[in-house]
């Protein structure tokens, strides 16, 4: 279910007369929800339930309500919920404070808690000037204690339902060089936007001419100038306007975006009159050329250089811009090759060739536009140096990575600001950077070389940017898998053999290949013991059940081998038909051979054990792991068992078995067995214990099944083809075949 919008333009919350020329600013509210989702605990990121909520454009304040609803189980206890805010990509989360791959960067994101005080609790975050866009909400338990859960058995839940509320300007004015009167009061703050174009380096918004007062006499600027928008990356500029007015810079401003301006005053009961105005400093721009030159395209069309493969959607990142240096630029611009290979996977390369110059005159930029559908997996920036040139010596090539807007000044002090930035040189010929869920933004990236020496020649480097799902796909103990919350796609990493971290390389708690080995061992040779049950069914002329218990033997071994984390995994064929025929081959083995008990005529016997597979197979392929594929078959072939005895019982006029030693030696010590493995089953497993716990449950059961397996009417050599007596088979004269003894 997408997302709900529940009403648009819902409350004209008022219309105030604040700026421009008598214009009105109107002021609306919207209202978006999600449904109710069921929280879980903390293990890996696929725990987390992840939403997305659309911040339009001019939105003023925004207002998230949490409500945590408790499901009416049992030890149900108080527990806080983890919530985190990011704009624009999923927020990368480390709650139980494992370790990150090397070389990854992350984002800040917005930590909140909710406490369940009662069976239902709220909370609120409110935000003032939000940063348009997407903004995503995840929110888990506290982490995950290890213990198996059972599907269908009952436990406590807790729901989670978040809703937004946002107010937005429907007429903003918008900011331009020429000066802008407005107002401004207390109550009711200016609001304004400026678009801001590529290649801008700064933006300044000048507040002059103030006046308050009834006389609208010249007076204090007590004004508060904000440029920019809230978000967990920051990005806010803040001035106090003092006697004449003020002036706010914002550097490095982001390109093809609009900018927020807000102008509150702090005037009591007052509202102050002032001008504003914008200005923008370009601060390089790269030579453009005529739409003649297809020389790109035609690389694209297979004629030379780079090409697409067949059935990629593929586009030119500035193509239309030079990349060559000439004496009037002050940038040289690479233009870049998208490639969408597959989900969550795609590849950027440079249209002329992997290998680019770099000189230490202009710095060279290169351009990597990501969308929405590629946030949810792993940027990865790989630039790797050409040292075959001799004369390299002490130089060092920077490069920044930054998203919105590129640095275009590289100094040796502070050469990347705030953007992500390395260097490679002769003795560190590559350098690699990674970083998960990277923002739907423009992405630049800005290589420049740097020399000791004033006679500085051009280097080349590779530069490799992609996006992929998983960091290094979660190596050699982990999992990539792709994950979907509505219609959003994202990927996280599952890890095994106790290895964990968001790439799953934290060795913390790693299991040893002793560990792994033990585990492997006991959890398939312990199904051995179903041998006996086997042998004794033979024996006792129970072939049909015999091939049950050989088949569930068979593949709860085989199902257990290939189950393992680690370097002793061995599968024989696909894992999840395994799995099948393992949950198959135990319910079936424990249906056969509680008809077996009820000691019913063979026939029926038979088209009981048919029906009962059929119909267990069907709930397998419906619900694997439905408590009633295995509660469902034991209760309806004890039913039976319980008929046929209690028949028996009443016919003879005595209790059914007879024989107390049959009660005390086989029926008490089986059913006992039974019990203890259900309950080891059902209640004790957790990860930790699975490996002995899960081996003690395939020894009980099948010991239950040596104890309980009802003797047959010979125990001596199977009477392969019945007696003959001259012409017509001997007919036993017995009125009760079926004594048990």
């Amino acid at each position: 279910m997408d997302i709900h919008l529940l009403t648009s333009l819902l409350v004209l919350s008022f219309i105030a007369t604040a700026f421009g020329e008598g214009g009105d600013l109107t002021l609306v509210q919207e209202l978006s929800s999600k449904p109710a989702q069921k929280l879980s605990r903390y293990g890996w990121y696929g725990n987390v339930r992840l939403t997305v909520f659309h911040v339009p454009d001019d939105t003023v304040a925004a207002r998230w309500l949490f409500t945590v609803t408790r499901g009416n189980g049992f030890n149900c206890g108080t527990h806080n919920v983890s919530m985190y805010l990011r704009w624009g990509a999923p927020p990368v989360i480390d709650p139980v404070g494992r370790v990150f791959p090397n070389n990854t960067v992350t984002s800040p994101v917005l930590s909140l808690n909710l406490s369940m005080t009662s069976s239902q609790s709220n909370s609120t975050f409110n935000l003032s000037n939000p940063a348009p866009g997407d903004w995503y909400l995840a929110a888990h338990l506290p982490r995950d204690d290890g213990r198996i859960e059972h599907k269908g058995f009952p436990s406590c839940s807790y729901f989670f339902q978040p809703q937004l509320s946002v107010r937005r300007a429907v007429d903003t004015p918008i900011l331009q060089a020429t000066p802008l009167t407005q107002t401004a009061s207390p109550n009711r703050p200016a609001l304004l936007r400026v678009f801001v174009p590529e290649f801008v380096s700064s933006l300044s918004v000048s507040v002059s001419d103030c006046t308050w007062g009834e006389g609208l006499v010249n007076g204090d600027c007590s004004l508060s100038l904000t440029l920019g928008s809230s978000s967990p990356q920051g990005g806010l500029v803040r001035v106090n306007c003092s006697l004449i007015g003020c002036t706010a810079v914002l550097l490095a401003p982001p390109w093809n975006t609009w900018i927020r301006v807000t102008v509150d005053s702090y005037h009591s009961n007052q509202t102050t009159a002032f001008s504003v105005s914008a200005n923008y400093t370009v601060g390089c721009k790269p030579q453009s050329v005529g739409m003649s030159g297809d020389d790109h395209l035609n690389r694209l069309r297979g004629n030379g250089g780079t090409a697409s493969s067949p059935g990629n959607s593929s586009a030119v990142a500035e193509a239309g811009l030079r990349s060559d240096a000439s004496s009037s630029e002050c940038v040289r611009l690479v233009p870049v090759l998208r490639e969408e290979l597959d989900v969550l996977s795609v590849r950027f390369s440079p249209v002329n060739g992997p290998n680019v110059t770099v000189t230490h005159t202009l710095p060279t930029l290169l351009t990597f536009p990501l969308n929405t559908q590629t946030t949810g997996g792993t940027l990865n920036l790989d630039v790797t140096l050409n040292t075959t040139n001799a004369t390299l010596g002490s130089s060092r090539v920077m490069a920044c990575l930054s998203s919105w807007a590129p640095v275009l000044t590289l100094n040796h002090s502070h050469p990347c600001h705030t953007a992500v930035g390395f260097s490679v040189n002769v003795s560190v010929p590559g350098s690699v950077v990674r970083l998960p869920f990277p923002q739907a933004a423009t992405w630049y990236l800005t290589l420049q070389l740097f020399c000791n020496s004033s006679d500085c020649g051009n280097v080349t480097v590779t530069p490799q940017l992609s996006v992929s799902a998983c960091i290094e796909d979660c190596g050699t103990f982990g999992e990539c898998r792709l994950l979907r919350s509505y219609s959003y796609l994202y990927a996280a990493c599952v890890c095994k053999a106790g290895w964990s971290g968001w790439g799953c390389t934290d060795d913390v708690t790693a299991q040893s290949y002793g560990r792994q080995l033990t585990a492997v061992l006991l959890l398939t040779l312990s199904n051995l013991l179903f041998i006996p049950p086997i042998v004794i069914a033979v024996r006792r002329c129970y072939v049909t059940e015999a091939s049950v218990y050989l088949f569930t033997m068979f593949f709860s071994t085989f199902y257990h081998a290939c189950d393992q984390p680690g370097l002793t995994v061995m599968c024989i064929m696909d894992y999840d038909t395994l799995q099948y025929c393992d949950f198959l081959g135990s319910v079936c083995s424990i249906w056969v051979t509680v008809l077996c008990m009820a000691r019913v005529r063979d026939p029926l016997k038979y088209v009981l054990f048919m029906l009962g597979t059929l119909l267990i197979a069907m709930s397998m392929q419906l619900d694997r792991r439905g408590l009633w594929n295995m509660l469902g078959p034991i209760l309806c072939a004890v039913l039976v068992m319980g008929t046929s005895w209690v028949y028996r019982g009443v016919k003879r006029r005595r209790c059914y078995p007879p024989s107390w030693r049959r009660w005390v030696l086989f029926l008490l010590p089986g059913l006992a067995s039974a019990l203890i493995g259900v309950c080891v089953y059902v209640f004790a497993e957790t990860e930790d214990n699975y490996l002995y716990t899960h081996s003690l449950w395939h020894v009980l059961v099948a010991s239950s099944v040596v104890f309980l397996l009802p003797p047959g009417e010979t125990d001596s050599v199977i009477a392969w083809r019945p007696a003959v007596c001259g012409y017509t088979l001997c007919h036993s004269t017995k009125d009760e075949l079926y004594t048990v003894t």
